[in-house]
């Protein structure tokens, strides 16, 4: 009996549960207990470490995989905390640190950012992904796999 389940490949539209966690046990993120989510495999919506861990999966696969920051959300940066004036920000967000707020790129792009430091004059944010620069613990379960499109 031929095996007619396709195989997670570039493009492929997959249903899965999914959970990011921290080595501890420590849960980042998980959709197991609620609704799947539906990615497509390149479009961008998961990192390329993320997207590598499901290839070759099929319909009812588990897999749990402990990826390096490398494989994740990369390398945390230092380049990527910037100073903003405090002007910047709107004089009702009680700004402290660990306070996250999304940011629009002058290209139109929503970016996370999240507050190290205030000062009297200036904000200091930290833009990389919270996840950065630490090893995770990706759990997924495959729901549906559909055909890239022609």
């Amino acid at each position: 009996m031929p095996d007619n389940q396709q195989t997670i490949r570039a493009g492929s539209r997959v249903l899965m549960h999914f959970s990011l966690a921290l080595p501890d046990g420590t849960e980042a993120a998980s959709t197991f207990g609620g609704e799947p989510e539906l990615v497509v495999v390149g479009d961008g919506s998961l990192t390329e470490g993320l997207e590598l861990a499901i290839i070759g999966l099929k319909k009812g696969d588990r897999q749990t995989l402990e990826l390096t920051p490398e494989q994740a959300f990369g390398a945390w940066d230092e380049d990527k905390l910037q100073w903003m004036s405090r002007k910047e920000f709107s004089s009702d967000l009680a700004l402290e640190p660990g306070l996250a707020i999304a940011f629009t790129t002058p290209s139109g792009d929503e970016v996370p950012g999240t507050i190290t430091e205030v000062g009297a004059e200036r904000v200091n944010v930290d833009f990389n992904h919270p996840l950065a620069g630490v090893d995770i613990v990706f759990s997924v379960e495959i729901i549906e796999v559909e055909e890239p499109a022609s």
